[in-house]
């Protein structure tokens, strides 16, 4: 963490904070508010540039205010599979925090992002307080077994197309359209990673899949031709 804090009036605060709003800490009460404003640090991070690392003791919570972030963990051979990617008001760390542990995997700015820190003393203090707070901590643990559990069943029994189909699936539910695009500029490494494949082979299928008239390519964005088709894909199985 050597990134430069952000100047305090490039902040709304927590109060006016659109994130919050969108984040485990949206029904806090005031007091709460006040106390999440006085202990967070904002910072800013670069394309490319590591907010936490697998491996290191976590010191707080990660709460993303704007930008777009990857979590990663590393494989055999250097390999790098994509657990999830972050967006306005999602958190990173609790499970580490929670078990006591360092983390298991890594997060990445993918573009240039905002980042709230917040304390693990404060964020403790705010569990031991707000009930409702401890049960969205908790349902979002469970939201994210489930979630590896199915991510497990599809690396296990779905061919890489239909993977890569899923990632593009994902990418529009997650960070959303502008017309056919996605709002997102994804490297075709880092969409490899998330289907759990090598670079070439992505961008061989990206390709089979502009040819066949379901996406369209420009760049790093990808547009969605047919929705239909795509979806059609995702329901392969070996």
């Amino acid at each position: 963490m050597v990134n430069s804090l952000l100047s305090s009036h490039s902040s709304p605060g927590c109060r006016l904070c659109r994130a919050r709003m969108h984040s485990i800490f949206s029904q806090l009460n005031a007091n709460d508010i006040q106390l999440l404003d006085a202990c967070r640090q904002e910072k800013e991070f670069k394309a490319g540039e590591s907010i936490f690392k697998e491996g290191s003791y976590p010191k707080g919570l990660y709460c993303v205010g704007g930008g777009k972030v990857k979590v990663t963990k590393e494989e055999d051979l250097g390999h790098q599979q994509i657990l999830h990617l972050a967006g306005e008001g999602d958190v990173m760390g609790y499970r580490a925090i929670l078990a006591e542990d360092t983390f298991s995997c890594s997060a990445t700015a993918l573009e240039p992002s905002r980042v709230c820190f917040i304390p693990r003393s404060s964020l403790y203090t705010l569990l031991e307080t707000n009930a409702r707070l401890a049960l969205r901590l908790a349902q979002l643990l469970a939201g994210e077994l489930k979630k590896a559990e199915l991510k497990i069943t599809d690396h296990t029994h779905k061919p890489v197309k239909s993977r890569i189909a899923l990632g593009i699936e994902w990418l529009c539910d997650r960070y959303g359209m502008e017309g056919n695009t996605i709002k997102a500029n994804l490297k075709r490494s880092d969409l490899a990673h998330l289907a759990g494949t090598t670079r070439e082979t992505a961008t061989r299928i990206l390709y089979d899949l502009q040819a066949e008239n379901i996406i369209q390519l420009e760049g790093r964005k990808i547009s969605v031709v047919d929705k239909n088709k795509l979806h059609h894909l995702t329901s392969f199985s070996r």
